[in-house]
């Protein structure tokens, strides 16, 4: 699934290209993508044509567009939505479900598995009210560190299950989160309340540095589902020192990077670098 720099691709892309643009007609080419917006497929359409696109914006994984009466589209990727701003008359992509046609342009929403999705949110345009209980990320000027640092501390949870709470920190994925932790040699199974406040701020501080890398090489692509406006993938994929490397040397230890089972997904860490706690 997409995380934070993959999003933020995105949003800086539809900043470039779809901000200022209005809508001259919608084409909703499968009701499953807009299945968030309780009124049906018709009044998205209805409430979206004629519309200017002001803003884009995003909180952690999720991206809104400001709109110009107050109110909001907002989009979740999912785990294969591609926002793609085409020529008009393009041909269409095999699984282009949303279709927004601004002229000479079209923004196009393009998801082979559709867990991705629209919706619209009434006066959304500061901070969409179902966004409200996500937590800044690490990468808002409203992201309070000691904020983050007290409610990592205050729980017996896991410190990689903490980081991927969205209520707690919002943004950061399995791939980022699995960075960081190796960064600073710390197991995701600690917990939060066994750990100094100053361990849990160098992780937030690597939490933003390994995200921040990841944005400047466009994100991380497996495949070819992430893709930015243009259809462009990203290479921090070639940058990993431990997602994805199960079997190969750690490259500060030379031991192999062991894989365990999280979450109904993976965790990539070093044995000896990241040692796991007693009697986990």
């Amino acid at each position: 699934m997409p995380e934070l720099p993959e999003v933020e691709v995105v949003r800086r892309g539809l900043e470039a290209h779809v901000v200022g643009s209005r809508i001259a007609a919608v084409e909703v080419l499968h009701p499953r993508l807009v299945r968030r917006h309780g009124a049906g497929a018709i009044d998205f359409v209805n409430q979206l044509v004629g519309r200017q696109f002001v803003g884009a914006k995003r909180r952690g994984k999720y991206l809104w567009l400001p709109l110009d009466n107050g109110d909001a589209l907002m989009a979740h990727l999912g785990m294969s939505g591609q926002m793609l701003v085409q020529q008009a008359g393009q041909l269409d992509e095999r699984h282009l479900r949303v279709r927004f046609s601004l002229g000479e342009r079209e923004l196009r929403f393009v998801d082979q598995r559709m867990f991705g999705g629209l919706s619209l949110s009434e006066g959304g345009a500061v901070l969409p009210a179902e966004m409200a209980h996500i937590a800044p990320d690490p990468m808002e000027p409203a992201f309070d560190p000691d904020v983050v640092v007290a409610r990592i501390r205050r729980s017996s949870s896991g410190i990689k299950r903490l980081l991927l709470t969205q209520t707690v920190v919002s943004g950061v994925g399995n791939i980022y989160a699995d960075e960081a932790l190796w960064r600073v040699r710390l197991n995701g199974e600690r917990p939060g309340n066994r750990l100094s406040r100053g361990t849990v701020l160098e992780l937030l501080d690597h939490v933003r540095d390994v995200m921040t890398v990841a944005l400047t090489q466009g994100g991380t692509s497996f495949d070819a589902l992430y893709v930015n406006v243009n259809g462009q993938s990203g290479y921090f994929d070639r940058s990993l020192r431990a997602y994805g490397r199960e079997g190969l040397p750690c490259e500060r230890c030379g031991t192999l990077i062991r894989r365990v089972a999280f979450m109904n997904r993976s965790s990539y860490f070093c044995p000896t670098c990241q040692k796991p706690p007693r009697g986990r």
